[in-house]
């Protein structure tokens, strides 16, 4: 029995490695003889299609490869593990101790001083804000306050269309900005104001692998502008209280209580985490769905039937799978500890030294056979265990119940309208961030 199920096992990682080889051989090969080999291979790996490719390779003949160099420049490191099969991406993950994160130099600069929980290994003063922050932003949030509002905003934004629209500019990033405007209670200067506040400092904590200092520069600007508009939002709250049930007074009664960790300070800083998470992630969560289900016509077609149907269940379904095939981040990435055993007592055991940075490949877990059945079609009937889509583990992202409510009901009323159709291409204008995807519709 054991060796079946080894055979098995080799079997299907072997047909994605060969699925895969057929899929990159030809363009690759066309791109060696070119001058310019290095940037056509790349425009052929670098897109999540050609990363599925590659990981599947990966998966079947170096499922733990190290590499000598540094992939990852923007922290401090000795070299780079890539991680493909779902067990050990998990056991990666799952590792704290030993596989830690590595953002809090960049999230002191973010608060001018202070890391928040985002950044933080598992300690005390983890526990205490995680908890803190569990006490304001309530599960029960979701379904009774979350979706209703994200369905209302999204409604009338398409209502008011005409039947074409630019995604994350009028429908995605206004609707994530107005839930921080309504259910954090701190609404910022404008808008606008906020989701490029939000979007650049995402871009430079969890982007900005290669440390490009005009990015810093504008993220050090835009955070000082953050923490500015939160003090302001705290202060004001102190000096004229309301009875809002949002989740500035909820931190303000917390303090009032004397709960540790509620200063004004500490309440900045992880909101702040907070907002840059929530705005830049839904957006292009639900533009990265959206893409996916247009290029697919038998889904789209069974999205729209769902979302006609009000069936919410089913259009989450068909929305998070689309996902699965180009999610917000394909890699999660860890630095290790001390030096480290990873999948021991396997044939692909492998010991990754201190300091590695190790690429613990959420793409490839999603779509690695031995775990996921039937991983290359597009299947609405998933366990949800088989999503990897917002990290694992401790650090498993806080807005995650979030995400998963809201970014259906963003795309909810596009996808009940007849004919839905892509109007160009997305369009990312130089960052990690969808910033324009025009979509047609027929209207009524």
């Amino acid at each position: 029995m054991i060796l079946l199920a080894t055979l098995r096992i080799r079997l299907a990682l072997l047909g994605g490695a060969l699925r895969a080889i057929a899929a990159l051989a030809l363009p690759l090969l066309r791109a060696l003889p070119a001058a310019d080999r290095g940037a056509r291979i790349a425009a052929i790996v670098a897109p999540t299609e050609g990363q599925r490719h590659a990981f599947a390779l990966l998966r079947a003949f170096w499922p733990n490869l190290m590499l000598s160099r540094r992939v990852i420049t923007a922290y401090d490191n000795t070299g780079t593990a890539i991680v493909t099969r779902q067990r050990d991406v998990v056991e990666v993950l799952d590792r704290e101790a030993d596989f830690a994160v590595v953002y809090e130099p960049r999230m002191r600069r973010i608060t001018a001083g202070e890391n928040f929980f985002l950044g933080m290994q598992d300690s005390a003063e983890y526990t205490r804000d995680v908890s803190n922050m569990r006490l304001v932003v309530r599960r029960a949030d979701v379904s009774e306050r979350l979706v209703a509002f994200t369905a209302r905003e999204a409604s009338a934004i398409v209502a008011a269309s005409g039947g074409a629209l630019d995604v994350p500019a009028a429908l995605t990033l206004p609707v994530a900005a107005r839930i921080v405007a309504s259910y954090f209670g701190t609404p910022g200067p404008s808008e606008q104001a906020l989701i490029e506040q939000t979007t650049i400092m995402f871009w430079w904590l969890f982007a900005d692998l290669a440390a490009d200092p005009a990015i810093e520069a504008r993220a050090i600007a835009a955070a000082a502008d953050c923490r500015a508009m939160l003090e302001d939002a705290i202060a004001a709250r102190h000096a004229t209280p309301t009875g809002d049930d949002d989740i500035l007074n909820r931190c303000l009664a917390l303090q009032a209580s004397g709960t540790p960790g509620m200063s004004d300070g500490a309440i900045r800083d992880n909101l702040i985490g907070l907002l840059i998470g929530l705005v830049p992630t839904l957006s292009k969560a639900a533009v990265l769905a959206l893409n996916e289900l247009l290029n697919r016509p038998a889904a789209l077609a069974g999205a729209h039937a769902a979302a006609r149907a009000d069936d919410d269940a089913l259009v989450a379904a068909h929305v998070f799978e689309a996902l699965r095939f180009d999610p917000v981040n394909p890699i999660i990435y860890r630095r290790a500890t001390r030096t480290s055993v990873i999948a021991r007592g396997t044939l692909r055991a492998r010991t990754i030294p201190a300091g590695t940075m190790v690429l613990a490949a959420n793409l490839s877990a999603m779509f690695d056979p031995v775990a996921v059945e039937d991983p290359d079609s597009f299947r609405t009937d998933r366990p949800w265990g088989d999503y990897m889509l917002w990290g694992y583990g401790m650090h498993l992202c806080f807005g995650a119940q979030i995400n998963r409510a809201v970014i259906p009901q963003m795309l909810k009323p596009l996808l009940r309208h007849k004919n839905l159709r892509a109007a160009g291409l997305v369009d990312r204008a130089g960052t990690p961030f969808p910033a324009h995807f025009p979509v047609q519709f027929d209207p009524g």
